[in-house]
């Protein structure tokens, strides 16, 4: 409320007895007023008008006339409006201060009149004296208000009110734009109170939600939007309240009245202030966005669709295996097209059948290949029991996904009630006019569901799939038959070998050319003899496909088979050519012996040819002997000097017959290098043979790499990506046995010999701290040597060699070969060897160039094979 001047009795000023009956005039015209406005009749209430009334917006001032026409009190409200201070105020003639000059008169006739007690409303002109704190001359418009009192002394006086009529015409005029803009927006208008009910709504948003503007004052956001989104709107419209901060498209979604249609709308919010700064409520500009998200919906799922056929593209197929290509499809589409999806495939398929999968009713066997979700990690279930990721079902006669494989076209499966599901995309996969297997797409409740143009998507993605799935099948299929055969070319396992450090490498013919892969007949071998001796084995069967590589299948058993016998090189390449003669003939080695005995037309379709080289190393002795097959020569490379080619005599290639083989022995020095290979390593139609020969003893240049690194260096080197003929590689280091690791003894023939050989036996074992060893070591020692006095012939040596096992060996001259025969009950001897066996890991015995050795070998202590317990072994005898 205003500020009144007012006096209270007995004050030392005169005027203050009229200014206390001007307030008191003046509170009895409020209190009408805010009686006519709607406010509760009774006694007058007097309070202080709290901050953002209307005296917040307009320019009132207050002041009193004393009976002789100045100016005897004087309000603070006067002294902002009229920027003089109360104490030059006070005195001042209002008529010579305020009026101008023209319209003197007329006031001092009208303040003679209220200085006569008439009461007198009107508008006044009036400017700024000089000398004041506002602008000189500033020239004003004001209602003055004037109201006749008494002083104490009985005389007339006057209390004046005062309004600047400029400041109310502003407002009114800003009303009137504000009202303007509030009715004529086509955006939805609220003004909502700090208690978030709506104080004003405009005619737009009445005709959305229904009624006339007034109906929807006092309303909540509850009573418009449902409860989540509503608490999530007033917690924002507190938030704004609260900070300040505007709020800028905030996307608002609910339904309107007789509509079940979800609605978007774009809000912004902003915080509305009082004419002082008091926050009054906040501003609600709505507009309807819903045909707009709506298109922008549909522009997003095109460009999604259009993605996702594009990554589709770079992802599916990537991989010749159908798991892989099948998890790459549902890598594509979840969450990006779905939340679950799962790939399943005919068993028929996979399992490599060669008739097209699955039955004319569908329900043939499938097997889940693949499972994919957004939401859970538990199995899908679709339309029926889950299945989980490997498992073989099949689809029931009437189910739609049997109907989708039977008819080969997508079918909709709904979601059941009070399941994670809405909706399921059943989708064949075809390719080549033949159902592959059947793709599940499903989105959750809650997801927008499946439309023609997500259809459209699934067959696409799907069909796209199922062409690669099906070349995996068909890769696979042949991968396969090639891996059987590819298998056989190599040794079980990584190659091991005493006093050898062993690399190798296998290129199989056309694997770099992206031409399907055909075997040849290239194969290596590494073979463990005894006495801590090895072979080594490289071959290659002339020609290609599945006759050479089987060919090259027998011959590398047939290697194995006669490396076990301890025959010398040149027997094994004997027996192998013999073996070879009879690959081409019906009846066998020995039909192909007599057919070459008489002249017949040659059939060079049942010819097979072979190249080999046989090795035989000693670790012992490092000593190697070689003999050749008509193969590339060996490539040696010593410590510190340049590679060279052993000059081994090559003899006649496997299966021409007729011609001896010839042995060469070479000493390997410690840490040299032997390198094995077939000709596709040497050879191209680019490159002739000297020239591939020379480039890969060039290639040898740095022996002292890790083996490994080695044959990658040559392979990388030479011209190995002609994909012409299969390549063979195999690379060995010479790391010999250590002196300390061989004890070696001679020993006469007499029968205290066998007492003699268990003592040096003893000490070399404990030397080598090998005591579990020594008592069964000391029996089986006896017994070979007993053996070699009794049935042998000349001086006895005996040889302990320790590396990866214990291996004992017991020479003599005698060429006649142990033979373990079974001892009767009744008989006193003839179980040494039947001891030897049961307590060794292998025994055996070889024929050597000056008599033969007999051997046995024990497993080292802590070894993955347990020793046998020699007391236990003979007591089995009996």
């Amino acid at each position: 409320m205003s500020e009144i001047p007012a006096k209270a009795t007995g004050s030392e000023d005169p005027a203050e007895g009229a200014r206390a009956r001007a307030a008191d005039g003046l509170a009895s015209a409020v209190g009408g007023a805010l009686a006519a406005d709607g406010v509760p009749s009774g006694d007058a209430m007097w309070q202080s008008s709290p901050p953002g009334s209307i005296y917040d917006y307009i320019k009132v001032a207050s002041f009193s006339i004393g009976p002789d026409g100045l100016v005897d009190q004087w309000s603070l409200r006067a002294e902002h409006l009229f920027g003089i201070r109360a104490d030059r105020a006070v005195g001042m003639d209002p008529i010579e201060a305020f009026i101008d000059p023209r319209h003197r008169e007329r006031g001092m006739r009208k303040m003679a009149e209220i200085l006569d007690g008439r009461e007198w409303t009107g508008v006044v002109p009036f400017r700024m004296p000089s000398g004041t704190e506002g602008e000189c001359g500033h020239e004003g418009l004001a209602e003055v208000y004037v109201m006749p009192t008494r002083t104490e002394e009985g005389e007339k006086a006057a209390v004046c009110i005062v309004v600047d009529v400029r400041t109310l015409r502003s407002i009114e005029t800003d009303l009137a734009a504000s009202q303007a803009i509030f009715s004529q927006s086509p955006f939805g208008f609220l003004l909502i109170d700090p208690d978030l009910r709506v104080r004003r709504a405009n005619q737009r948003f009445a005709s959305i939600f229904g009624g006339t503007p007034d109906d929807h004052r006092g309303k909540g956001v509850h009573d418009y939007l449902q409860r989540g989104e509503a608490e999530r709107v007033a917690a924002t419209l507190r938030r704004v309240l609260e900070t300040g901060n505007s709020i800028t498209d905030m996307h608002v979604t609910g339904f309107v009245p007789g509509s079940d249609e979800r609605r978007h709308w774009s809000v912004n919010l902003y915080r509305v202030h009082s004419g002082s700064g008091r926050p009054i409520g906040v501003a609600w500009l709505g507009t309807d966005i819903t045909a707009r998200r709506a298109a922008a919906r549909e522009a997003a799922a095109a460009r999604r669709n259009l993605a996702l056929l594009n990554e589709a593209g770079a992802r599916i197929g990537n991989s010749l295996d159908l798991e892989t290509t099948a998890r790459q499809l549902l890598d594509v589409v979840v969450p990006g097209f779905c939340d679950l999806a799962t790939v399943d495939l005919y068993q028929g398929l996979l399992a490599g059948d060669e008739t097209p999968p699955g039955l004319a009713d569908g329900s043939a066997e499938l097997r889940r290949v693949a499972f994919a979700s957004a939401v859970s990690d538990e199995p899908f279930a679709g339309a029926g029991v889950p299945v989980p990721v490997g498992a073989v079902h099949h689809y029931p006669f009437n189910s739609p996904c049997a109907d989708a494989l039977r008819t080969a076209r997508p079918q909709t499966v709904p979601g059941e009630d009070g399941g994670l599901v809405q909706s399921t995309l059943a989708v064949p996969m075809v390719a080549h006019d033949t159902v592959v297997g059947l793709v599940q797409f499903a989105r959750t409740k809650g997801s927008e569901p499946f439309g023609d143009r997500d259809r459209d998507l699934a067959v696409e993605l799907a069909a796209r799939a199922a062409v690669c799935i099906d070349n995996a099948r068909l890769y696979r299929r042949e991968h396969e038959r090639a891996l059987i055969l590819q298998r056989s070319l190599l040794p079980p396992g990584d190659p091991e070998a005493s006093g050898l450090d062993i690399a190798c490498r296998y290129l199989p013919g056309n694997v770099n050319t992206g031409r399907p892969s055909e075997v040849g007949g290239d194969w290596f071998d590494v073979i463990e003899l005894p006495g801590h001796r090895t072979a080594l084995v490289v071959g290659d069967v002339m020609g290609r496909g599945l006759r050479a590589a089987v060919a090259m299948g027998e011959l590398r058993t047939a290697v194995r088979t006669l490396a076990q016998l301890d025959l010398e090189p040149a027997e094994v390449l004997s027996q192998l050519d013999e073996i070879a003669r009879g690959l081409g003939a019906p009846g066998g080695v020995q039909q192909a012996t007599r057919a070459a005995r008489r002249p017949r037309e040659a059939d060079l379709s049942e010819v097979y040819l072979a190249t080999c080289v046989y090795a035989v190393y000693d670790s012992v002795t490092r000593r190697c002997t070689f003999a050749n097959a008509g193969h590339l020569p060996p490539v040696l490379v010593e410590p510190g000097e340049a590679a060279l080619m052993l000059d081994v005599p090559p003899g006649m290639p496997l299966g021409v017959g007729g011609e001896p083989f010839e042995e060469v022995e070479v000493e390997l020095p410690e840490g040299a290098l032997l390198a094995l290979y077939t000709d596709g390593l040497v050879e191209s139609r680019d490159h002739p043979l000297d020239e591939g020969l020379q480039a890969f003893v060039s290639a040898l240049s740095d022996p002292t790499q890790p083996l490994e690194d080695v044959c990658d260096h040559v392979l990388n080197t030479l011209d190995t990506h002609h994909g012409e003929d299969d390549i063979a590689l195999l690379m060995a280091r010479v790391q010999g046995l250590p002196t300390e690791s061989v004890g070696d003894w001679t020993l006469p023939r007499e029968p205290r010999s066998v007492g003699r050989a268990r003592e040096f036996a003893r000490a070399q074992l404990l030397a080598w701290d090998m005591e579990p060893l020594v008592d069964t070591t000391e029996l089986l020692v006896s017994e070979l040597v007993t053996n070699a006095l009794r049935y042998g012939e000349g001086e006895i040596r005996l040889r302990l060699l320790l590396d990866r096992t214990l291996v004992c060996e017991v020479w003599d001259s005698g060429l006649v070969q142990p033979r373990r025969r079974r001892a009767r009950d009744t008989d006193e001897g003839g179980r040494g060897l039947q001891l030897v066996g049961l307590l060794s890991a292998a025994w055996g015995s070889r024929r050597t160039p000056r008599g033969k050795t007999v051997w046995f070998e024990l497993p080292l202590p802590g070894g993955d094979t347990s020793l046998t317990d020699p007391a236990e072994a003979l007591l089995s005898l009996f």
